[in-house]
């Protein structure tokens, strides 16, 4: 026994001193030991364990990389949305959005926290009585992927904690590839006759989900942290006080970060990392700007995808020139014809750029490209990059005028520009371009998440198929031409119909049976994606995900949406007129009421599961409910989707603005506020009996 507690102290003390020793490499930045000598240390620690495995705790530094290759991430939902920020281009801009933050904030002072906006992607780091428990990452914002053990293998990422409160502590970060071990990567892939990684954010964003933790280690990430939680909730009263409290317990926090008074100090910060960027070891592509008191952050609130009190400014794009060496022309779903530019490529801010939007046709008359031009290129808040302008200087004469196409390059059907609008358009409702544009879009993963549904099997599935015979071969015509079966979908109710069709799905190039089978989960369980999700994936023009959740809150079924006026939606809250008329001329298509009656036969939900606002009046208009403690028969979520379906907002935060607390079993500090400031406390019957007084 006694040699057991020497062991274990033993074990202790190589642990701590590891632990200690990666804090100060990889967080401080300051080694304090040799690397002989803290390898002789690790060495040590892997003999110990390996003769008495029975004392390898979860947080030994031997644990970042440990285990099989994972064959799978499960997913997680996050307690709090993580929202992407709005983006500013421009110092005018930024002021604009201050003005707009001082103005709901009624008077109320407050300062700001400026920090460098890295260019990674983001991670969620939860902490369960100081341990390490999952990491997640961002996702679509309500859920994202358990990647703990890739987490694990960013040295900077504490296992563990020596944290007092006791509570589920989540940390934010933004995981990031620092330039060095992106150039080292891409020698080590070209000595190895690999392509390079064209940036180190894409390098970076594939290694967090490699399903071998060994090959994560490979990559050298790193992270920086910048938001805390405490059992999802913000920690403190402003955010500088949660990146010191990060800071002071082991998580690397960004050492550039500036609380500025006013938002001409958080202007005069941008300007100045603007020139400075290049100094450092990482990408930056601009700045995070965040109100600082978490009191008006809250009463700020957010819009569906983003928070009200925080901001993006993005640094100008820096421009690159290079040769145009042709014009493509791409379908989309709504018909727009978009003219893209097929480039040389060319090295623009970390990436390797071969193509450019040119917009439409008033564009390129406007720019006056010529095939073999040289033109500047820039990407400036683009997810592709736009050709900005032709240098002329660099004319030889023999460039060639384009002609826009006067017919679809997919159907040959004569395209069409309406009036007013500055896109041309293909109108045949049959092209096959269109089709395809709208099943990636249906199994987005915003709309259906149908994630095995890819280009290549969508080409394949909208394509007619040779017929062969039972020996595989080719069947001809008595003329010698191959005989051709009628595509496997035309619509997007056939997407449900594939399942009756396995063995023709088998049959389709790189489609084998397990493939088959996990796709065709996917599609069925892509039938209770919601109806909100069922909108947004029909693609109606002008209806983004926010207008789609706002019409299934509003209507509760797709019928009783299909039979409304274009003056019963146009009069729905931040429902216009041009987006009501699109609307209600997508139902009068007989095409689109025969796909979602097919739809509804294939089983999927186009009604929402909880009742509608036609069944319950919108009483908590205009009101803010907070919620607390452990609730009899309702989850917070439930709770939360019961009030937001009745027009009321739940904050996590208890203000003066707070018109409920809905308080349950265990409340804490939010009831003793709510008292302080007199805010009516009720229980959850009070809040079901609200409807009916």
């Amino acid at each position: 026994m006694a040699g057991k507690t020497i062991m274990e102290k033993e074990l202790a003390d190589l642990r701590r001193r590891i632990n200690e020793h990666d804090y100060n490499y990889y967080v401080l930045n300051n080694p304090t030991v040799a690397d002989v000598e803290y390898d002789a240390l690790m060495r040590r620690l892997k003999e110990l364990e390996a003769e008495h495995p029975d004392l390898i705790t979860p947080d030994s530094p031997t644990q970042r990389v440990s285990g099989q290759p994972a064959e799978g991430f499960e997913e997680y939902f996050h307690k709090r949305p993580m929202l992407s920020l709005d983006n500013s281009y421009s110092i005018d801009d930024l002021r604009e959005w201050a003005r707009r933050c001082e103005k709901l904030a009624g008077g109320r002072a407050f300062d700001y926290v400026a920090e460098l906006k890295i260019d990674g992607l983001s991670l969620s780091l939860i902490y369960e009585h100081g341990l390490l428990a999952r990491a997640v990452t961002r996702g679509d914002g309500s859920r994202g992927e358990v990647v703990t053990n890739n987490a694990k293998t960013i040295r900077s990422v504490p296992l563990r904690i020596n944290a007092t409160e006791n509570v589920e502590i989540e940390v934010r970060g933004e995981v990031y590839l620092p330039r060095e071990a992106f150039e080292r990567i891409n020698r080590e892939r070209a000595e190895l006759e690999l392509p390079a990684f064209a940036n180190p954010r894409n390098a970076a964003s594939g290694a967090i989900r490699q399903l071998d933790a060994q090959a994560v280690a490979d990559r050298r990430l790193d992270i920086f942290c910048y938001q805390l939680l405490f059992n999802g909730t913000p920690a403190f009263a402003s955010h500088l006080e949660s990146l010191e409290w990060m800071a002071r317990h082991g998580f690397k926090v960004n050492q550039h970060r500036c609380h500025c008074s006013t938002i001409e100090d958080v202007i005069a910060y941008c300007n100045e990392w603007d020139t400075r960027r290049d100094e450092l070891n990482y990408e930056i592509d601009g700045v995070v700007v965040k109100v600082n008191q978490v009191a008006i952050q809250e009463e700020l609130g957010t819009t569906s995808k983003s928070p009200r009190w925080a901001i993006a400014y993005k640094y100008p794009a820096r421009q690159a020139s290079t040769r145009l060496l042709d014009v493509i022309y791409q379908v989309g779903r709504t018909g727009a014809i978009t003219p893209v530019a097929v480039l040389e490529p060319v090295q623009l801010a970390g990436t390797t750029v071969a193509r450019a939007s040119l917009h439409n046709s008033d564009e390129m008359k406007r720019l006056g490209v010529m095939q073999g031009d040289f033109v500047f290129i820039e990407k400036s808040g683009e997810i592709i990059p736009q050709v900005i302008k032709v240098i002329i200087e660099r004319r030889t004469g023999e460039e060639t005028e384009f002609e826009f196409p006067q017919h679809c390059p997919v159907c040959e059907t004569k395209l069409i520009k309406p009036k007013d609008e500055a896109v041309t358009r293909c109108p045949n409702p049959d092209c096959p371009a269109k089709l395809r544009a709208s099943l990636l879009h249906f199994a987005s993963r915003r709309a259906m998440r149908i994630e095995g549904l890819g280009e290549s099997l969508v080409e394949q599935l909208t394509s007619p198929r040779p017929q062969r015979n039972k020996k595989g071969e080719l069947v001809v015509d008595e003329n010698g031409h191959p005989v051709t079966l009628p595509a496997l979908v035309s619509d997007l109710a056939d997407l449900y119909q594939l399942a009756d069709r396995r063995d023709e799905v088998t049959n389709l190039e790189r489609m084998g049976g397990k493939s088959v089978d996990n796709l065709l989960a996917q599609i069925e369980t892509s039938k209770d994606a919601g109806m909100a999700r069922l909108i947004y994936g029909l693609g109606i023009r002008h209806v983004g995900e926010r207008t789609a959740t706002i019409l299934a809150n509003h209507f509760g079924s797709l019928s009783k949406l299909a039979a409304a006026t274009s003056e019963e939606l146009a009069q729905i809250h931040e429902i216009g007129e041009v987006v009501a008329t699109s609307i209600f001329e997508w139902f009068r298509q007989p095409r689109h009421l025969e796909q979602i009656r097919r739809l509804e036969t294939a089983g999927v939900r186009t009604e929402n599961s909880h009742e509608t606002t036609e069944s319950v009046p919108r009483i908590f208009e205009g009101k803010i409910f907070v919620l607390t403690g452990t609730l009899p028969t309702m989850t917070r979520d439930e709770a939360k989707a019961y009030i937001e379906a009745r027009g009321g907002r739940v904050s996590s935060a208890v203000s003066k603005r707070t018109s409920y607390l809905v308080a349950g079993l265990d409340s804490g500090s939010k009831l003793t506020k709510a008292q302080e400031l007199k805010v009516n406390v009720i229980s959850e019957e009070d809040l079901l009996n609200l409807l009916r007084n």
